[in-house]
């Protein structure tokens, strides 16, 4: 098509649709940012993509190699899927210049080894999908770089080595799920997967493996069970080990745990506890001393009280010298008062364990019984005195003699109410006539005069 045979703004309009088909593959559907080709029987890229895509869906095809640079073009491009194809590798610089991926699916493909240059300068990636392929090793630097990285998916693979030691809190503080279930791991190194960042560890899936059962293997997984991982609670009975390796004879450890009995295992405490203390009676004035004995057993913890009248206490933040807070948990109150009663709760912390025990204490502070007695003896005899002079007013009345009557009211005439005249008090031609033969007749309510202000009847 020649653009010039059109004149003026139809030329440029049919210029820029006629650009625009040449933009977006024939095979593809391009809607806004959207660039799909799914299902297209690709098994190359197409040799011109949008430069301005943001989502680019290449799923469902056959797509075995991917050149170096080959989405270089696409500077905006942070979805790119490519899920369902035949991939078996990466070469080098595949993504060179496509640091905007924030989004990137490879699963079900044929990848074998993830190799260290795969995603190198993908600094803005945050989910990273390579489940359900034929993956048996990630080498140690893969993840190197991925700084922003929340999720990563490696689950159905034949993975039996795993580098955790290149996962840390500096190098990835946003990680929140690290999912490597269904492979053929068996033994861990305990010692690196203790080591991972709290919250790499909460959402850390190793359910259907072939894991070994002893004893350091049982030790993290009760203490994630402890806490109430849903990596744990939602895979309850996927989660086996076989004994001596023998396949043959697995079992769902975290509902028998009978092999384990004579595994040595840090209890600091079986669950979160929860101590409500007896209600504490104490005068007002008196010096209080609240303890803070839990399940815990570390000599490194932490405490912090919540008290009904001044908050969150805690070492750093008391500001009263009347309130006192011990390195052992003890909360002293020097000299306790009425508004000092209610619920204090204790939490102890147990920063290397991620575990805490709280108590309770019902604290009442009473008046001296004394001043309770003269209290309540003195309202009540404000009560009965209050009775007796309303007693008095009622019916001890002045006297009825003829001498106290009162002289009658004297009789204020009323008019009468015409409804012909009603017209004169609001028109200006009859009020002033109708003031002047009337003058024995007060009106009840003020007139307005014609300029609006307040009108009062001559006498």
């Amino acid at each position: 098509m020649t653009c010039g045979r059109y004149p003026g703004p139809l030329l440029v309009l049919l210029c820029l649709l006629h650009g625009s088909e040449e933009t977006c593959p024939s095979m593809c559907l391009c809607v806004s940012d959207t660039v799909s080709c799914s299902s297209s029987g690709l098994t190359k890229l197409p040799l011109s993509l949008p430069a301005f895509s943001v989502t680019l869906d290449l799923s469902h095809n056959q797509l075995s190699w991917l050149n170096p640079g080959s989405f270089n073009r696409m500077p905006r491009l942070e979805n790119l899927r490519m899920a369902q194809n035949q991939l078996s590798s990466l070469g080098h610089g595949v993504f060179h210049n496509a640091s905007g991926l924030r989004l990137l699916d490879l699963s079900s493909n044929k990848l074998q080894v993830v190799e260290q240059h795969y995603f190198q300068g993908l600094w803005r990636l945050e989910e990273l999908l390579l489940f359900n392929n034929k993956i048996a090793q990630v080498e140690a630097g893969t993840l190197s770089g991925l700084s922003s990285l929340k999720k990563a998916y490696f689950s159905l693979n034949q993975i039996t080595h795993f580098p955790f030691f290149s996962i840390q809190d500096h190098s990835h503080p946003f990680l929140i799920m690290l999912d490597l279930s269904s492979n053929r791991m068996s033994r861990l190194p305990w010692e690196d997967v203790k080591a991972l960042p709290g919250l790499v560890q909460r959402g850390l899936y190793l359910h259907n493996n072939s894991l070994i059962c002893d004893c350091s293997m049982y030790s993290v997984f009760w203490h994630w069970d402890l806490r109430g991982y849903d990596s744990l609670k939602d895979f309850t009975d996927e989660h086996t080990c076989s004994i001596y390796g023998d396949p043959r004879a697995s079992i769902r450890f975290l509902r028998h745990n009978r092999f384990f009995h004579n595994c040595t295992v840090e209890k600091a405490v079986s669950e979160p506890v929860t101590v409500l203390l007896s209600n504490v009676l104490v005068s007002e004035g008196e010096r209080v001393r609240l303890d803070c004995q839990t399940s815990l057993s570390s000599i490194e913890l932490s405490f912090t009280w919540l008290s009904p009248s001044k908050g969150y206490i805690t070492q750093t933040s008391i500001n009263d010298t009347l309130i006192s807070l011990f390195a052992n948990g003890t909360l002293e109150i020097q000299a306790a008062k009425v508004n000092d009663s209610g619920l204090y709760v204790c939490t102890a912390l147990d920063i290397k364990q991620a575990l805490n025990a709280t108590r309770e204490v019902n604290v009442t502070v009473l008046l001296p019984a004394a001043e309770s007695f003269n209290t309540g003896y003195t309202t009540l005899l404000g009560c009965v005195v209050t009775l007796v002079f309303i007693l008095i007013y009622l019916y001890l009345t002045p006297c009825r003699c003829s001498c106290c009557k009162q002289p009658k009211p004297p009789v204020i005439p009323i008019a009468t109410y015409d409804p012909s005249t009603l017209t004169s008090v609001f028109s200006p031609s009859t009020r002033e006539s109708k003031i002047q033969t009337n003058k024995h007749v007060a009106f009840m309510e003020p007139m307005l005069s014609e300029e609006g202000t307040e009108w009062t009847p001559q006498s």
